[in-house]
């Protein structure tokens, strides 16, 4: 007799080390919108993995790109062009403002070579102490160190100490915080267009403009983080697009492979230049596989009608959820864009995400007291409709 679904969590949970509360079932398979766990239990799925299974699940296209890239050549050194590569770079470029492109494997990664180029910049063209670096409060860039030194966690986690130095925290859509803590000596600005992992908090545009301003009249360089963000998740294909403003870098991840580990930092040829052989690299970023990867996400997300599609079933995830909040009085802030939606209501976060998940619904959660929806970009309106009649049902259930 095999053993229980609790007693595989129970000994995962001596197994691995504790970087997550473990959920109460176990995930065995997924299809389109849809994940499965070992008993058979249907779950439409608005957490893609936080944001990562963009296509969904097994999406034919990924399918055929695995196995086909996978049984011609998986992975080879950095230092060979191939053709996968070529292409990804290229459709990269071409669809945005950067110049030039860095493949490596994830979110984390994508930021650390942003601040390392950055302060490379300004180490050649301002001076070589000019290495102080702005971020925003409740911000969140990943788990490494120079990722977590501009990650406002750093300040409630000095057993992690010492990160990196000369790290400030200015307030997100104040630019008077911003200007107070600027100076000759300021490498880079890092900022999120929509904080995610603080609760789902959007920047204002006119603050953005302000920022892209203020950045260049300092002659400092703006690193935009669009980890989740980028490639489609808030209805224009890159997030910046959505803003009207373009940084200098950026980090891209999460949904740009698909679920395949990929992460990018897009460069304006300025930025980019600053890295030569020897200062920066990868053993797997960018590998065939990798970037066969991004090209087959890229060629669907950019689509016209798949980016149209995005719009049209968030307009009827927002109406119905302000609906919703209209009947029901249990949701007190709706906020986001795109698909991607936070939600604060009058119940306990941690109890809604579970009679959620009983009632065969994957959320995330967000921040202290917010579910965060990011669904797989390829949600269709009958499904919108389905999770708002999922969401409506267990808000009226809970109270």
């Amino acid at each position: 007799m095999g053993l229980s679904v609790q007693n595989i969590i129970d000994e995962s949970n001596e197994l691995l080390v504790k970087t997550y509360g473990l959920q109460p079932v176990i995930m065995d398979h997924a299809k389109g919108m849809y994940c499965y766990d070992s008993e058979g239990k249907e779950y439409l799925d608005f957490a893609a993995g936080i944001a990562v299974a963009s296509l969904g699940h097994a999406h034919p296209k990924v399918l055929e790109t695995l196995n086909k890239q996978a049984a011609h050549l998986m992975t080879c050194q950095a230092s060979y062009v191939t053709e996968t590569k070529y292409k990804a770079a290229k459709s990269l470029v071409e669809a945005s403002c950067f110049d030039q492109v860095f493949f490596c494997n994830s979110g984390s990664e994508s930021t650390e070579a942003a601040l390392k180029c950055a302060r490379k910049w300004a180490y050649d063209n301002k001076g070589k102490d000019c290495n102080h670096i702005i971020a925003f409060r409740d911000s969140f860039h990943g788990r490494t160190y120079g990722a977590a030194s501009v990650t406002e966690k750093r300040l409630s986690q000095p057993f992690f100490d010492p990160y990196i130095p000369n790290v400030d925290f200015a307030e997100y859509n104040n630019i008077e915080s911003v200007k107070a803590l600027i100076n000759d000596k300021t490498a880079a600005v890092i900022i999120e267009p929509i904080q995610g992992e603080s609760g789902v908090i959007p920047s204002d545009p006119a603050f953005m403009k302000e920022l892209r301003a203020l950045c260049d009249a300092h002659h400092v360089c703006l690193i935009f983080d669009e980890v989740q963000t980028g490639l489609g998740r808030i209805g224009s294909l890159f997030a910046y697009q959505s803003y009207g403003v373009e940084p200098d870098l950026v980090a891209w991840a999460k949904g740009i492979g698909a679920g395949y580990p990929v992460g990018v930092m897009g460069a304006k040829k300025e930025f980019g230049d600053a890295l030569q052989p020897g200062m920066h690299g990868t053993t797997f970023g960018g590998n065939p596989l990798a970037s066969a990867m991004v090209l087959c996400t890229f060629e669907e997300i950019s689509k016209d009608s798949f980016l149209e599609n995005i719009r049209h079933v968030s307009s009827i995830l927002f109406d119905g959820l302000e609906r919703i909040a209209k009947d029901t009085g249990a949701i007190t802030d709706l906020r986001g864009r795109g698909l991607m939606i936070g939600i604060d209501t009058v119940f306990d976060t941690k109890k809604l995400f579970r009679a959620l998940q009983k009632n065969g619904f994957m959320g995330t959660l967000a921040g202290k007291a917010t579910l965060r929806l990011v669904p797989p970009l390829i949600l269709q309106e009958d499904d919108a409709r389905k999770g708002l009649e999922i969401i409506e049902k267990t808000l009226r259930e809970m109270e």
